[in-house]
């Protein structure tokens, strides 16, 4: 794969591209030479991406697709800039996801987690992580990412657990990690506590229940509403506003719960709002988050009256043992058959589901460990505030995190699962303490009681994800690779994770290692169905992009999902802007190939750029100047998706469609030294090209770069390419876009009178400027060839002949005689048309400079564009009055 194969590796590109041969190919080359591993240039400057880790829970979906191809391009183009780049893959253990994947699996065959136990259960999730963590690896490899295998982590593997673990201990030691009894929200399904982030809120059409309550003496009475009657089992008391007139007699006295005649107080407290409803609420405080901070203050009893299943437990009385829904409709049904239930009314509410299991949460009174998470807020709000913040891309969410972290309550850090890392807490049965150390506690911390039991208890998965940025790099050790590679320099994720993952990294690395994790978050959308639909089972309107890649290779794939998106904004999948980007990988190869044909015998040290250069030549190397100069700064800005247009019209248009047509002339002429000229900008342009294309289509532009004349064993260490001042050409583009008006304006008027092509015509060119007619005169090969003439005349001073179709373009007037071409009926149609058109714009360019608001705003340079217009459309307008006249007389 060097210089030395060049002349044989040419001869052999087969007609066709086959994107299966050419990916199992390279990635297997890639991955042998070990290209994509970081470290191997010391002295260059780093660039460090870690992957958002995918969760060991199944098969990577299109959206991951999306996410790791932008980060591959990034870290692509950086390795061909020269800097030492890291792209560190890893994955996510998922707790209560991959949990309860297993538990599913389990039940198909009869069994529980409780049937095995706790060690032999954990057995089965570390065989369903080694199959999924290979199958994403898979997936990987397929879709061309360059990847360090060498530092690949996961989340509980032996280093990322030491972390974990030094973090627990660390905030605990600072009184920022405590245990205490808080209402939490419960998974009945899966039997854990959820953080708040974790609870999807859905509409749901439910009932408000009116019940009322008698005082204990029989005398008096007040109604209390609830969505929730089942939880009426747990009231511990009634609440009402301390100044509400209606209830001032009845503060201190009790009520009768009703079912469970229990006596609970009526308590004056400033939270019930008097305006609201009847002006009195129930107390829960096992059951709601608000009635616990209530009860807290009265020091009123707390009753549960469920279990952790979601079913009713003994202090439900009667209910005991029924699912909390059952109860639900039973204890509606017995309280209005005791005339308790006066009222139910029709209530639209959100109601909070588990994101993972769909379970409806319950507000549970449990035991759990939190984060105080006020003094790690107020650091990381002081560094956004500062300036020592991560900037976001695009700007507008760092408002979403900044109220986000300006308003968060202490996160529950506890799960009730034995899939993830088990709290390093060990609980004393003698003195009843509790022991928080590093390393695994043989005695208490304060009896010295060798009788401990490790807390049931797990983290959150998102506890040690938020470690991911240093953790994976080797801290809390003094690694090499954190020393280096820390801080990263972009974090690319999804805007829907923004509070679950980003703001967690940014104030746990401020905390532990006093810079922020990275210094850019790249925001991107989701990705959507083509009706603009969230991609769900349910809709069946998923996407598996193994399937895509299956239908249209890897780079097509790529191409069209990087470059349909545009930051922070969803994108929608559409299976013919795939099949579009493989039609343009169709058409670099083919490109390509025709090149390579022309090039046969030509290596690396044959290119040569010197000397006189053709117009065509100094215009493709002016426009590739141009490219390289815009495609490095929009990759710099995140604008994939322009870099994806600048692209496409760059190898389309200018390279395919002009360029490589105009070097036919020198090509297949008799010219030696023009054609060698051509053969080494075509190599040279095709070759940057090449490069330029990489980072989107990685396959089919090694496999084409292989097959060019080039140095080196791999385009993926190639260098990046960079502006040439010798190129820039401004002559050249005034000459090329001079030539391809005329041509395309020959063409035009073909394509309106049915004249095919292949049919000769004689073409008349009146330039409007000596420095017109010498470009014209200079460059009449390439007109006579592409606007296939039998006569071309070129003449500054020709009068316009009288039956002749026209076109006017900027600095000539164009004329087709009309014998055997066209009926002058026709001609005069065509023309009024034309004048019609030129009369709007005209009009419309006029009002836009009379506007005196569009004047006093716009810039200088606009405005002289604007004028330049006017001028130029007026011109054309003038031409085509006068040979309206000509013809019609």
């Amino acid at each position: 794969m060097t210089e030395a194969n060049e002349t044989k590796e040419q001869l052999q590109m087969p007609t066709t591209y086959d994107p299966k041969d050419a990916e199992r190919k390279w990635y297997d080359y890639w991955i042998k030479n070990e290209f994509f591993k970081a470290g191997t240039r010391p002295d260059a400057e780093t660039y460090t991406i870690v992957i958002p880790p995918p969760n060991v829970t199944g098969m990577l979906h299109i959206g991951h697709a999306l996410d790791f191809t932008l980060q591959d391009i990034l870290i692509r183009t950086k390795r061909m800039q020269g800097y030492d780049a890291l792209w560190l893959p890893g994955s996510d253990h998922a707790g209560i996801a991959t949990q309860t994947r297993v538990e599913q699996k389990l039940r198909e065959q009869g069994q529980s987690r409780y049937d095995l136990g706790r060690e032999k259960f954990l057995e089965k999730v570390w065989e369903w992580k080694e199959l999924y963590a290979n199958t994403i690896r898979e997936q990987w490899a397929k879709m061309g990412f360059s990847l360090d295998y060498s530092r690949e982590r996961f989340t509980l593997d032996e280093g990322l657990s030491q972390a974990v673990r030094e973090v627990f201990v660390s905030l605990y030691e600072k009184g920022l990690i405590y245990r205490g009894n808080y209402i939490i929200n419960w998974d009945p399904a899966a039997r854990t506590a959820l953080s708040d982030i974790e609870v999807e809120y859905k509409e749901v059409q439910g009932a408000l229940y009116h019940l009322e309550y008698k005082t204990t003496d029989g005398t008096d009475s007040i109604v209390v509403a609830t969505t929730r009657p089942e939880t009426m089992l747990g009231d511990t008391a009634v609440a009402v506003h301390p100044k509400d007139e209606r209830y001032k007699h009845l503060i201190g006295k009790t009520l009768l719960l009703p079912i469970v005649n229990r006596e609970i107080p009526i308590i004056a407290d400033e939270y019930v709002e008097k305006e609201f409803g009847s002006g009195a609420v129930k107390i829960t405080p096992a059951h709601d988050p608000n009635d616990f901070e209530v009860g807290k203050r009265h020091d009123l009893p707390q009753v549960l009256v469920m279990d952790e299943t979601g079913k009713m437990n003994a202090n439900a009385g009667p209910y005991q043992g029924k699912d909390r829904f059952e109860c639900r409709k039973q204890i509606v049904a017995d309280l209005k058959e005791q005339g308790v239930l006066i009222k139910i009314e029709e209530h639209v509410h959100q109601v909070g589901h588990s994101e993972r299991s769909g379970a409806v949460i319950e507000p549970y009174l449990s035991t759990q460990w939190f984060v105080k998470m006020q003094p790690l807020a107020d650091q990381a709000i002081d560094a956004q505030k500062t300036g020592k913040g991560v900037n976001f891309v695009p700007d507008r969410f760092e408002k979403i995190y900044l109220n986000w972290i300006e308003n968060v309550r202490d996160w529950v850090i506890s799960r009730q699962l034995w899939w993830g890392h088990r709290i390093p807490a060990w609980h004393c049965a003698d003195c009843g303490q509790i022991t928080v150390t590093r390393e695994d506690a043989t005695a208490c911390s304060h009896c010295q009681s060798t009788n401990l039991n490790q807390d049931n208890d797990v983290l959150d998965t998102w506890f040690s994800s938020a470690l991911w940025p240093f953790s994976t790099l080797g801290w809390p050790n003094e690694t090499e690779d954190m020393k280096r590679f820390y801080s990263t320099n972009v974090l690319v994720t999804g805007y829907d994770i923004i509070y679950f993952w980003v703001a967690r990294m940014i104030f746990t690395a401020l905390e532990f290692t006093d810079q922020i994790p990275f210094k850019d978050v790249l925001m991107h959308g989701l990705v959507r169905d083509s009706e603009g639909r969230k991609m769900s089972k349910s809709l069946g309107n998923g996407v598996d992009p193994l399937e895509v890649i299956e239908k249209y290779g890897a780079d097509a794939m790529r191409y069209m999902i990087s470059t349909s998106s545009t930051p922070g904004q969803d994108l929608r999948f559409r299976w013919e802007r795939v099949e579009q980007a493989r039609n343009f990988a169709n058409k670099i190869w083919n490109a390509s190939r025709f090149a390579l044909m022309n090039l046969e015998g030509v290596t690396a040290a044959d290119i040569d750029l010197t000397g006189q250069l053709g117009t065509a030549d100094r215009w493709i190397l002016h426009r590739l100047n141009e490219t390289v100069r815009d495609v490095t700064r929009l990759i710099d800005s995140y604008e994939f998706g322009e870099t994806g247009r600048l692209l496409y019209n760059f190898i389309w248009d200018d390279l395919c469609d002009w360029y490589i047509e105009f070097s036919k002339l020198s090509l297949y002429g008799t010219d030696a030294a023009a054609k060698s000229k051509t053969q080494s900008v075509l190599a040279y342009v095709l070759d940057q090209t090449q490069r330029l294309i990489h980072p989107f289509m990685p396959f089919i532009s090694e496999e084409i770069w292989q097959h060019l004349p080039h140095v080196g064993e791999t385009i993926t260490l190639a260098s990046w390419p960079v502006e040439n001042q010798a190129f820039e050409s401004p002559d050249a583009v005034r000459e090329m876009e001079l030539l391809m008006d005329v041509i395309r304006s020959v063409r035009n008027i073909r394509a309106e009178v049915n004249v095919p092509m292949s049919k000769k015509v004689e073409l008349l060119v009146k330039p409007a400027s000596s420095d017109t007619l010498s470009i014209l005169s200079n460059n009449e090969e390439y007109l006579k060839r592409f606007c296939n003439t039998s006569l071309l005349q070129i003449d500054a001073e020709m009068a316009a002949p009288e039956k002749a179709m026209t076109a006017i373009i900027t600095g000539a007037e164009l004329f087709l005689p009309l014998a055997g071409l066209i009926d002058i009926a026709q001609e005069l149609t065509r023309l009024d048309k034309e004048l019609q058109s030129l009369h709007g714009e005209v009009e419309r360019i006029e009002k836009k400079l009379g506007n005196e608001g569009f004047v006093a705003k716009a810039p200088a340079k606009v405005i002289e564009e604007e004028k330049a217009k006017l001028a130029d459309y007026a011109d054309k307008r003038d031409k085509v009055i006068v040979r309206l006249a000509e013809l019609k007389g």
